[in-house]
């Protein structure tokens, strides 16, 4: 904890706002999400289509707008965009726990995914603008903060349960109706000079952004990366319930937990770590590799008999989760720099918000993929193939980032080494 106060403490008052900020985002946010459809279903007694329909929304307001975000942040500043999203997050917080008819949830739903939308890539931006050249530590303190708020969030939500959901959307929606006041007062409204906006308006950023083949062939590289991080939610607790049946959610809490614990804990050591011995591409390569080789311990389990065979299970799923948080640890800030340095500096908002739409369409079909080949693993019994082959989609992501430095189309030589 005193190297993370020494390290945020080490960037300027705006870099330093942003960092605490995603932690009070991240509270808020798992203070509630974890337990939405529990409510609908439970509390409401949604029919499950309903629910998957409520969730969807939100998921693909967030995704399918954040190039929107991105590009009203190089038009308007970043403060207008994260103000706005933050104020949309109060508003559809607090409805989603007192309104009960299915067109106010979706509504209530659809506004805190816009919200995402909005701020996400603004912040970002602002924070790789003022990190200067020290953004990749910036981009890792950041991280620690983002799993701060996953690994805090869930817990304060099940304390306020104890009364009701609609506390948990009050409180979660006065979190963000503190952020929007301090972004407010404390946020500086810079706006870009007026020549820094392509021709065309949002058409042209859009244009020029597309327009970046050795930025979209990094986007493209990276989709794997964001499928594997997805799996926490996915097959893993897939993976858990098949291995403890009916108390498989209390394993999913807590491998949730451990991830986020792990990439608290070890982000500012495994990126002061990788600077010193490795350049960007071969950081990213490395990180890129250990997600992948995460399950393969889980391609082994099954193929163990008798009666440690849970016991081997819970300790594959342990490890596939350190694995997995440590190497996304290693890839995260210099993957959000690279993205800064393949921009050019220029229109670096509607970069990230491409890059996030290309990474939400990726993880969306990923997950379709990864669905499809559990259910016909689990009629075959070889569910070794499910682990293996997102193995080989960790591999393969690397071996793409490799091939596009080896060929030139990754920036810088190297990282400089981390300061003592």
């Amino acid at each position: 904890m005193r190297s993370l106060w020494r390290t945020t403490c080490s960037f300027p008052p705006v870099a330093r706002l942003l960092m605490a900020n995603q932690f009070a985002i991240n509270l808020a946010f798992y203070m509630l999400m974890p337990y939405l459809a529990m409510h609908l279903s439970g509390d409401l007694g949604l029919a499950a289509w309903t629910v998957g329909l409520v969730l969807g929304v939100r998921n693909l307001s967030q995704q399918g707008m954040f190039l929107i975000g991105g590009s009203i942040a190089d038009r308007l500043g970043c403060k207008a965009p994260i103000m706005a999203g933050c104020l949309l997050r109060t508003g559809g917080f607090a409805l989603l726990g007192w309104v009960d008819s299915l067109p106010a949830l979706i509504a209530a739903s659809a506004a805190t995914g816009l919200a995402g939308a909005l701020f996400n890539p603004a912040v970002r931006a602002c924070l790789a603008a003022e990190a200067g050249e020290r953004r990749v530590e910036a981009f890792a303190a950041f991280n620690v903060h983002y799993q701060g708020g996953m690994l805090l969030g869930p817990p304060a939500g099940l304390a306020l349960l104890a009364a009701d959901f609609r506390a948990v959307c009050t409180v979660a929606s006065l979190i963000f109706a503190a952020l929007s006041l301090l972004q407010w007062r404390a946020l500086p409204d810079r706006r870009p000079a007026a020549d820094a906006s392509p021709n065309g308006g949002v058409l042209g950023q859009w244009r020029q952004v597309v327009a970046n083949r050795p930025f979209l062939l990094f986007a493209l590289a990276m989709i794997g990366s964001s499928v594997l991080t997805f799996q926490i939610y996915l097959a893993l607790p897939m993976a858990a319930d098949a291995a403890l049946g009916a108390e498989g959610g209390k394993a999913t809490s807590g491998l949730f937990v451990l991830s986020a614990a792990v990439a608290a804990a070890g982000q500012l050591r495994l990126t002061g770590w990788a600077r010193k011995r490795w350049s960007t591409s071969q950081a990213m390569v490395r990180g890129l590799a250990t997600m992948g080789l995460a399950f393969l311990p889980l391609a082994l389990a099954p193929g163990v008999d008798g009666p440690f065979a849970t016991a081997t299970q819970l300790a594959a799923l342990a490890v596939a989760v350190v694995l997995l948080a440590a190497g996304s640890a290693v890839v995260y800030p210099l993957e959000m720099d690279t993205v800064v340095s393949l921009s050019g500096n220029t229109l670096v908002a509607t970069h990230y918000g491409l890059y996030n739409t290309v990474a939400g369409l990726g993880i969306t079909l990923g997950n379709l993929a990864t669905g499809a080949l559990w259910d016909f693993a689990t009629a075959n019994d070889a569910l070794w193939l499910t682990w293996t082959v997102l193995a080989l989609t960790g591999l393969g992501c690397a071996g793409a980032v490799a091939g596009l430095a080896r060929t030139g189309r990754l920036p810088a030589p190297g990282l400089q080494p981390a300061r003592a």
